[in-house]
């Protein structure tokens, strides 16, 4: 089953950190975000990429074309350098497809420029380049099978620790609670989709405007609620708390270690 990242951003918010790279490839420990998340789907069984290149793209590309697999990996080394034995492999069974589909398109437009690459997929994944979550993803994929939904999404609570305040109209506060505490939920991506999806996608379109909302008009977009890990990547202080977990037992690292999932809040259709 494909995987299609979307790695076109160009991280505005991490300006003077992230100037000279697109955000999907900011580095978390050792290896970039767009990385550990290619880790986490290829742990699935998931390892057939489709990159959508935008900003420096070029970036991407090379960081592929020049990859250093010592880096994160144990070898041996013999023969003066001549000789080297991985003990184990990060990604020498992936398959990954770069296209370029340009640096002002929205991910919708970037979806569609993609759409041959996945002729023949019933069934294909999709994700912004730089979120991570330790989500069970094999039971959200598991529900969609059994569903007659062409998308699901994955809806998660914010992160950001702001205050939410209520307001009379003559500015009296009724209420102050922090934003994570309230029954808000959010697009966090992982999306999981059907070919048919391309149906609703007009030109210029941005994915979860008008194309997910022709399917919430439909009863056809299932949304799998989880209150467990799930970080984004748009701004210093989100690297620097994605860095602090990558020191200890990193949630989203489903693959170097065994701890079981959060339980997940039942679907629900949008």
């Amino acid at each position: 089953m494909k995987v299609v990242i979307f790695c076109g951003g160009a991280g505005l918010r991490l300006r003077g950190y992230a100037d000279d790279i697109p955000k999907p490839m900011v580095q978390i420990g050792n290896r970039p975000v767009l990385w550990h998340l290619m880790k986490y789907y290829a742990h699935h069984g998931h390892k057939d990429f489709i990159l959508c290149l935008g900003y420096k793209g070029s970036v991407i590309k090379d960081y592929f074309l020049h990859y250093d697999e010592s880096v994160s990996n144990d070898f041996v080394w013999s023969k003066g350098g001549k000789e080297i034995q991985y003990v184990n492999r990060d990604i020498d069974d992936w398959t990954i497809t770069f296209v370029e589909t340009g640096a002002a398109m929205n991910v919708g437009e970037r979806l569609k420029a993609v759409e041959p690459h996945l002729q023949g997929e019933e069934i294909f994944l999709a994700t912004y380049g730089d979120g991570l979550s330790d989500v069970p993803f094999p039971a959200m994929m598991a529900a969609f099978e059994q569903s007659n939904a062409i998308a699901s999404l994955l809806l998660v609570q914010p992160t950001a620790s702001f205050d939410l305040v209520s307001a009379e109209p003559d500015g009296w506060v009724t209420n102050i609670c922090q934003l994570a505490r309230t029954d808000i939920w959010i697009n966090g991506g992982f999306f999981i989709m059907r070919n048919e999806i391309f149906s609703y996608i007009q030109p210029g379109e941005e994915l979860v405007r008008e194309p997910l909302q022709r399917l919430v008009q439909k009863k056809a977009l299932l949304a799998y609620k989880y209150n467990g890990f799930w970080q984004c990547m748009d701004t210093f202080k989100d690297k620097q708390r994605l860095e602090e977990l990558n020191q200890g037992e990193a949630p989203w690292k489903v693959w170097s270690h065994g701890s079981p999932n959060q339980p997940a809040v039942p679907l629900a259709r949008v």
